[in-house]
Parts: C-alpha cells; structure tokens; sequence
C-alpha cells in the first residue's frame, strides 16, 4: 500500500533531444502524465544538451534546496552519459548522473566541452574511461552522484556482455567507492543483483530510462525514498541505502533479458544458449546474450547482501488493459480504459498497488469498459490488476532488443512481493 511518506521517483529520463525520443516531451507534459502515474519526483534527463539545459533554467523554479520545480512538482538536474573508450578492448557504459544545481550542472559541461560536443544529442558521448569520469566530477563537487546505468544490458553497461567488464572495481579502478549505487535496467531486477558479491556494499536502484512521457514508459521502474525536499537527502537515502523500496517490471519484460538474434526470430535461455554453445541454429553467428545469462556468470554463492530493499514487480497498467481487452497496447480502447480508470482512482500507482477488489467492483468496471468488448472483460480487467500486484502474470521474456510479451497465463509460483 503506498503510504503517506512514500516519494516515487523516477530519475533517468530524456528529453526530445535525445535520440528515438517523443518530440513532444517538454517539462509540461511530464508534470502531467508523471501526476496521472503517481510519481512525486523526476530527473530532468539530459542537462548536458544545450537548448535542453536552457530550459531547465528558464522553465523550472530555483527554490533552493537542489530541487527545482514547475508548478510545484520537483525535478532533479540529471543526465545521461555514455563512455565509449579502450582498455584492454573496446568499453561502452552509460552513466546516470545526478547533479545539486544549475551551477554545477555549468560546471560539468564547461569540463566535457574539453572532451568534446555536447550539441548533438541529449545522451552524448565521450572517449573518458569510467574512473577518471569519476574523478573529474567529484573534483567538480563531492555532492555529483554517478549511478552505472541498466548495467546489465549487452551493449552498453557496466556489466554487458558485449562490451563490460566483469567487476566494477575492474571499469571504476581507484574510484569504485565513490560508485554509491547501480541501476538494475529493465532486464534484471534486485533479486537477481543480490546473486553478485560485487555488489553487497552497493544501493540497487531502479528507474525508468523513458524516452517517452506516456505512463507506459514513464516511471515503468521507480525507487521509493522517504518524502523529503531537498537534493542531499535524497543522495543521503541513496549512499547510504536508506530508500523505501523500488518498483520493478518482471526482468523478462526487459529487452535483453534472454538470449538471442532479433533477425532471426530466436530466442532461449543460457541453459540452451550454452548447449548451442552461443551460436544462433538459424544464422550459425553468435547470439547476444542477455542480461539472465551474464548474472549467472558472474553470480557467487558467497554473496551476503545484508539490507535488501523491498520491491514490487509491476507491469505498467496499459499492459493489463491490453491483456483484458486483447488488442494492441497503443490502441484507442485501451487509452479509453486507461483515461476512465485514472479518473474514478486518480492515478496509475494507485491503482496497480492500493486499490481493492471491492472498490474496482463498486466503481462497477463495466461502465468503463467500451462497447463492443467481450463479455467478461471487466472481470478479467480487475483479476489481471490484481495477479499483476503480485507479480503473477507470465512473461514470454524479450531478447536482442525485443520487449517481453505478457499473456495471460499465470506463472508457475508466484513471485515475492515485500
């Protein structure tokens, strides 16, 4: 149940300048539809870009503190960074960078305009390896925080198995303790990152990295700190691990969980991968292995994560909507579905976590349901809101770059909700 104190708070996010990123996302439409999911808290995403960051600075209100805000909802100066460099071979990781001001955000890009361009996209790109990253920013301020992002993702993270390394002391060297915090991506979630010894000492966080402003993307995953109003406490919750919980989507809703070749239509999991020792049967070229595979390889059995976080496997409510109503995800019935539900319980957090059986049953669904529908599609629509809530919906789990496709089918046992 979400509770008075809670803030969910989505700090990865991208602006329009980003690349394959809705044109129409401005910081109005992300304070309506973050609102309409129930978030109290978003990232900026992208100050590194300059139009982007002049309107982080025309558009959102100084109030001090490190939060700045438009019409009264917070954001805080963030950003995504990604590192392409040699050492040993070729590395690819994006970095999630949380910034306490306008002016420090000045500071960190007068630095990268020293590296390079700034100009051309909102995530841009720099030849900087991962510890000296580290280090110029905390030259900059200790107050910078640095979240390796969806580490897990083949081709650009810390961990991936295209271009990672197999530790974060191997990519962050004499500057791993100033990593506070990883990012789980869409593809793991804390269960499974809690396998890897690594990562004991480390907070696991989870965002959404939306490249969108529809609530199907925005605020998908979420971290829920202690409702506070200033930038430290939010970086204090975070260093030192004192969040609420996080909000994930079933690992295999992520785009990379499994194996495979996207072009060939095939998939499997790294016990088969393994058998066809990682060679795609239809190509005869290597797989891309997934996110599942590189956590086995790397997990320990000695691993002692001693403060786990709770989190709440969650798939967003359009795909519920989807499910009970059998049509496409972005169809206009299931945004009628989606448009009526946030108004009789307000907003999409609320419903996918708090709201009973009993109320959806007295809000009398059917109503809200749009003619032509099969019968019973009410009925299914509140069993699915409900095994949704306990993480008891099956996943046919994505690959190579592909989602993962939720069906109706239950899972097999039902997965732990804290």
């Amino acid at each position: 149940m979400i509770q008075p104190n809670w803030m969910i708070s989505d700090l990865h996010i991208h602006s329009r300048f980003s690349q394959a990123c809705s044109r129409n996302i401005t910081f109005e439409n992300l304070v309506k539809w973050a609102k309409i999911k129930g978030l109290h808290l978003l990232g900026t995403g992208d100050f590194t870009h300059p139009i982007w960051f002049e309107e982080i600075k025309s558009k959102l209100e100084d109030r001090g503190e490190g939060l700045y805000y438009l019409d009264d909802f917070p954001f805080i100066i963030s950003g995504e960074i990604s590192l392409i460099y040699t050492q040993e071979r070729g590395r690819r990781i994006h970095l999630v960078v949380l910034v306490p001001s306008v002016e420090v955000a000045e500071k960190i890009n007068s630095y990268l305009d020293t590296k390079g361009r700034r100009d051309y996209d909102g995530r841009p790109i720099f030849k900087i390896p991962g510890n000296e990253f580290v280090r110029e920013m905390k030259k900059i301020s200790t107050e910078i925080e640095i979240i390796p992002a969806h580490i897990w993702t083949p081709w650009f993270s810390v961990f991936g198995s295209k271009s990672g390394f197999d530790s974060l002391k191997e990519c962050f060297k004499e500057e791993v303790d100033n990593v506070y915090a990883i990012e789980t991506g869409m593809s793991s979630d804390p269960e499974m990152n809690w396998k890897i010894k690594d990562l004991e000492n480390k907070s696991i966080v989870s965002f959404s990295d939306s490249h969108s402003f529809w609530p199907f993307r925005l605020g998908r995953e979420a971290t829920i700190f202690r409702r506070c109003d200033s930038y430290r406490e939010i970086i204090k919750q975070i260093r030192e691990n004192d969040f609420i919980a996080t909000i994930e989507t079933d690992p295999a809703y992520g785009k990379y969980h499994w194996d495979g070749h996207r072009a060939c239509n095939f998939s499997c999991n790294p016990k088969k991968s393994k058998s066809l020792d990682g060679i795609c049967p239809v190509c005869k070229k290597p797989l891309t292995i997934g996110v599942e595979y590189r956590v086995e390889e790397l997990s320990d059995s000695g691993s002692d994560h001693k403060n786990k976080k709770p989190f709440y496997t969650l798939l967003p409510l359009h795909e519920i909507i989807t499910l009970a109503l059998g049509v496409s995800m972005q169809s206009k019935k299931v945004w009628e579905v989606y448009n009526n539900l946030i108004k009789e319980f307000d907003n999409e957090f609320n419903i996918l976590l708090n709201v009973q059986r009993e109320e959806l049953v007295k809000a009398n669904v059917d109503t809200l349901i749009p003619k032509g529908a099969q019968e019973g599609t009410s009925g299914k629509l509140i069993a699915l809101i409900l095994r949704n809530r306990k993480g008891n919906i099956k996943i046919q789990p994505g690959f190579d770059g592909e989602y993962g496709v939720a069906q109706i089918g239950e899972v097999e046992e039902q997965k732990r909700l804290f």
